[in-house]
């Protein structure tokens, strides 16, 4: 008898568990929290994803898209950051314009670290701990960002091999991001290249969502070849569904290279159940799946057929996207000041410029194009702006910019700095990017410096 009640006492406290873990609103710093498998805003309005991804790191001048994706109605953009293990970091300013750019355009923006991508395959790749250390020192940016961010640790963080501590990193990585202090609705990557073929995901999914001390943890799969049958899609979101956890597609296709996923089910399904998705993606893709672009050439009165399905097709994002509430009671920015603030009569002379170095260099380079990398350094005295200037010698020239306004004439290229990094202090820097084409050779020019 004494046997069989401790049984039953143990029943009752593992039904208990399992609902403050599933069945309980987290307590996240008033930010989204999850709650029975669903996510909601900090209103306590269940929100669901309706957007696309948009790969920021590599075209970081594009930022008119996020515009363009809330015009055509999305309400989440999924934006690729790098931590500068692959590609070139994206810094705290950056971060910072692209939180603030979301939210301008009144967007959800769910973050992701992509330097993970392919982990224990592809070579270069981060761990997931990696892509943690970028996050906190990113931690300044995120405060007080939990209703408009959501922090996905790592794209794709495993390939087809090695996976197996898969469900015993992602917990250590949550576990770490909590203990540095962010409060964050947390989105974590299924391994097998985000497609979890292998189901690691989906069988451990319960017990990574339980290490998180907040509750407050979202899973995302990717849909492409491997889930090309309604069957496929309904059985591994509807068994997440069941469990009462809280999934949704962060990236998906019409098509690709690895077979030809079921988008119409994809949207389908996801919108008679409440979960959220991000399609993949706005625009630049290369490597062979350039028809995953939703718009040509970043152009959004030029989508493409993908493009035309995703936002303007049965489920598409026109018919099924709203807004998150959080934006329909914004404070202002600024709130008014109840006194006037003192004025300061301007100097008789203007106060003295500090100066400015810069250095060129080359960050990648492949056969006709490379990328470039110049950095800003203040000297002995804070400045307000700068501007670089160089001659290519032989024959180069720049494409593409980021995080500075550079014009050309001739062999001639000069870049100023943008609204958010000409403010350096003394001995401060910043950098800038672009990408650029040659032929002969790519020789690295001197670079001047002129500061304001």
């Amino acid at each position: 008898m004494k046997t069989r009640l401790s049984a039953v006492a143990a029943a009752l406290l593992a039904l208990l568990v399992a609902v403050l873990a599933f069945g309980q609103p987290a307590h996240a710093a008033a930010g989204f929290s999850v709650a029975n498998g669903r996510l909601y805003d900090a209103n306590g309005t269940e929100f669901v994803m309706r957007g696309v991804n948009h790969a920021h790191t590599w075209y970081p001048q594009q930022t008119s898209s996020f515009a363009d994706v809330k015009a055509l109605g999305a309400n989440t953009v999924r934006v690729v950051l790098s931590s500068g293990d692959r590609w070139t970091r994206n810094t705290n300013a950056d971060v910072a314009n692209v939180i603030s750019t979301c939210k301008g355009n009144r967007l959800i923006c769910v973050l992701e670290v992509h330097d993970t991508t392919g982990y224990g395959e592809q070579s270069g790749a981060i761990t997931l701990d990696r892509a943690v250390d970028y996050w906190l020192s990113l931690a300044d940016v995120l405060a007080g960002q939990e209703r408009f961010v959501i922090v996905n640790i790592g794209n794709e963080p495993y390939g087809n091999q090695n996976y197996a501590s898969w469900a015993t990193d992602n917990a250590n990585a949550i576990k770490r991001l909590r203990a540095g202090g962010l409060t964050h609705t947390i989105m974590v990557d299924a391994p097998n290249w985000g497609q979890d073929w292998s189901f690691t995901m989906r069988d451990n999914a319960a017990s990574v969502f339980a290490a998180d001390p907040a509750r407050n943890t979202v899973f995302s799969i990717h849909m492409y070849g491997v889930f090309d049958t309604a069957a496929e899609i309904s059985d591994y979101l509807g068994r997440f569904r069941s469990a009462g956890l809280p999934i949704v597609v962060g990236e998906f296709g019409f098509n690709h290279s690895d077979g030809d996923p079921d988008e119409d089910t994809i949207l389908a399904y996801s919108q008679a159940n409440g979960i959220g998705w991000l399609g993949w993606s706005w625009s630049g893709n290369g490597g062979g799946v350039e028809y995953l672009d939703l718009a040509t050439s970043f152009n959004p009165a030029n989508l493409t057929t993908w493009g035309q399905r995703l936002f303007n097709g049965a489920n598409g994002i026109r018919q099924t996207a709203r807004e998150a509430s959080v934006f329909s009671s914004l404070p202002p920015t600024t709130p008014p000041p109840t006194t006037p603030p003192p004025t300061t009569p301007p100097p008789t002379t203007p106060p003295p410029a500090g100066g400015c170095t810069a250095t060129y260099t080359v960050t990648g380079q492949w056969q006709g194009g490379f990328q470039g990398e110049v950095r800003v350094t203040a000297g002995s005295a804070a400045i307000t702006g700068w501007t670089t200037r160089w001659t290519f010698a032989n024959g180069q020239s720049v494409s593409q910019t980021w995080s500075a306004t550079v014009t050309s004439s001739g062999a001639t290229v000069t870049a100023r700095n943008v609204d958010y990094n000409g403010r350096l202090a003394a001995g401060a820097s910043t950098t800038f990017g672009f990408i650029g084409g040659w032929t002969g050779t790519n020789g690295l020019p001197a670079v001047s410096c002129t500061a304001s």
